[in-house]
């Protein structure tokens, strides 16, 4: 798999931003086909950073009501990715 196409968004919410300051890890929505194996390849070629361990997930989506029918909002995998003490994403600084 193309290591461009398997990190598709970063996860910003205040659980994973608790998660990047506390114990340097960083979540992000992947592609669902996607292997803990390729998201190490992926942020390797993307940042020239190693990652020490991948956790992956996935996320049912939810039932939602639009008016009188119920629909249900789409699934997706994450991942939440650790590096080692000091190593920071240039994506997540603020500029």
């Amino acid at each position: 798999m193309n290591p461009y196409h398997v990190i598709v968004k970063p996860v910003l919410s205040e659980k994973s931003n608790e998660g990047r300051e506390a114990a340097n890890k960083y979540t992000f929505v992947i592609h669902k086909d996607a292997t803990k194996e390729d998201v190490k390849k992926a942020v390797t070629a993307m940042w020239n950073l190693n990652a020490t361990s991948v956790r992956t997930s996935i996320q049912r989506g939810k039932m939602k009501r639009r008016g009188q029918r119920y629909i249900q909002t789409p699934s997706f995998k994450k991942a939440i990715v650790s590096f080692g003490e000091g190593v920071k994403l240039p994506i997540f600084e603020d500029q």
